[in-house]
């Protein structure tokens, strides 16, 4: 299960297409040893994987609602 390994996550994302939900994400920098430069740089990234997940949620949702109807 990818919640917490970094590299399984990665390696799931290159088989499978799915990207990790942002919490999990989250979870694992929390894990993780950095230096305040790498937290910074990687909060930053972070906060627009968030944005850009979020957003692709909606549209999947709306495709899929459209979809089922």
């Amino acid at each position: 299960m990818y919640h917490y390994n970094p590299a399984t996550a990665l390696e799931e994302l290159t088989e499978d297409s799915t990207l990790p939900n942002p919490v999990h994400v989250r979870d694992m920098m929390l894990r993780h040893k950095l230096t305040a430069d790498e937290s910074l740089e990687l909060n930053r990234k972070f906060v627009e994987y968030q944005k850009v997940f979020g957003e692709a949620q909606k549209l999947g949702k709306e495709i899929l609602k459209r979809l089922a109807a």
